[in-house]
């Protein structure tokens, strides 16, 4: 066997080791932000929680701001890729399009109910008074945020104009995140939250052809 041959599986196994240590990390820096916030969460318990050495932690991320922006937008960003408006079971609009919204609805608020959002919670707030992890954090959640808007207005866009379709879309983001972070302190069961049927109404109202809040 040449030694090109097995240089390239150990060369593999290299990256896979590395790429599964870099994921340990992030998931370990979530859970710590979620369970901990952001003032009990350190280099040190997320090191600890990974499994790492303080090298392989310094290696993929020397500062802790980086390190926290970088764990909340890899959350994010898979499970908005695995989860999110693009890769929802939606009922089929040709048949009725009111229950196609609905659902559209439903998984929007489904994302305010997870993990990387509150870890996002923790960054924003701390990020009000430490420059570097602001400076850290606005473009990834600049970059998050464009790529969330160009999914929703993708799907708002086959009912409405895109004027229109970013009007709801910007109404309905922005009414779930203020409505999400009262349960930080007002734990509560998400899916018989009344403003969920209010947002369906709004959806219905603006983007159905006949308007009102249909059958």
């Amino acid at each position: 066997m040449s030694s090109r041959s097995t240089a390239e599986p150990e060369r593999r196994s290299r990256e896979q080791r590395t790429s599964d240590s870099r994921t340990r990390i992030l998931d370990a820096a979530v859970s710590c932000l979620v369970e901990s916030g952001y003032a009990g969460t350190t280099t040190l318990t997320i090191q600890n929680r990974a499994g790492v050495s303080r090298g392989r932690l310094l290696h993929h991320f020397p500062s802790k701001e980086n390190l926290l922006v970088a764990a909340a937008q890899h959350l994010a960003t898979s499970r908005f890729a695995a989860d999110g408006l693009a890769r929802a079971d939606l009922p089929d609009a040709d048949v009725d399009p009111g229950p196609r919204l609905d659902r559209a609805v439903e998984v929007m608020w489904w994302t305010y109910q997870q993990a990387y959002f509150w870890a996002s919670v923790e960054l924003w707030t701390a990020a009000r008074t430490d420059p570097a992890l602001a400076a850290a954090l606005l473009p990834a959640e600049r970059r998050l945020g464009a790529a969330i808007r160009q999914t929703v207005d993708v799907f708002f866009e086959d009912y409405a104009d895109p004027p229109r379709a970013a009007l709801v879309r910007e109404t309905l983001l922005t009414a779930m995140r203020g409505v999400a972070l009262t349960y930080g302190f007002d734990p509560r069961d998400p899916q018989t939250d009344p403003h969920l049927e209010q947002w369906k109404q709004l959806a219905r109202m603006l983007l159905l052809p006949e308007g009102g809040p249909g059958d």
